[in-house]
């Protein structure tokens, strides 16, 4: 059987283009309104060009999203079983919270498909996503066993993490409105509360 001949240079550079401005468009307006036409008019192409390339709104939002899945979780993925679980956790807690600040775009994306009931990814979330979560709950609870970390609630740890992390991608404007002037230093400030709560809440008695 003939595999797939490679893509061009040109074609490469086309579905690059494409992926680039649905992200853009997608954080911004989400699935349900964002168009094909907005896409194609900010990746600089025609709409039966991008046509060519993905055949659906729904072809393009889920190749961003399984991209985007690939190394969300590489954060969570990285907690060393060998390693000192207070240091191990904040700093699960401060990679997450560099990739709010560097791919805010992205966890709009995420953000905008779980609120929508997450139609193109929950399978994943049931499956590969709490396989890796039931995993590190686990482990925490090994070092909880241990007397090493404070004897919290694994699953409800991580979620807290999530949501005091992504809040500064999914919450930018309100946050940026509300610290304004000083918002550029919003992310170092973010990390020392940050470190400084997550280091208190999780000492050993």
């Amino acid at each position: 059987m003939q595999g797939t001949a490679p893509r061009t240079r040109i074609q490469e550079k086309n579905t690059s283009a494409i992926l680039e401005a649905a992200l853009e468009v997608f954080s911004q307006a989400g699935f349900r309104g964002a168009t094909l036409d907005q896409i194609a008019k900010a990746a600089g192409l025609s709409k039966p060009n991008l046509l060519y390339y993905f055949p659906s709104k729904e072809a393009i939002h889920v190749a961003l999203l399984s991209e985007l899945l690939d190394s969300w979780l590489d954060p969570l993925r990285a907690l060393d079983p060998q390693g000192d679980p207070i240091d191990e956790i904040v700093g699960y807690v401060l990679r997450k919270l560099d990739m709010a600040r560097d791919l805010p775009r992205e966890s709009r994306l995420f953000a905008n498909e779980i609120i929508q009931g997450a139609p193109r990814i929950h399978d994943y979330i049931t499956g590969p996503l709490k396989r890796l979560v039931d995993e590190k709950a686990d482990l925490i609870r090994d070092w909880q066993a241990e007397g090493r970390i404070a004897p919290v609630d694994p699953h409800h740890l991580i979620f807290s993490i999530w949501a005091t992390t992504q809040h500064y991608a999914d919450f930018d404007v309100q946050v940026r409105g509300i610290l304004a002037p000083g918002q550029d230093a919003r992310f170092p400030e973010a990390a020392r509360f940050l470190e400084h709560m997550y280091r208190r809440a999780l000492a050993p008695g």
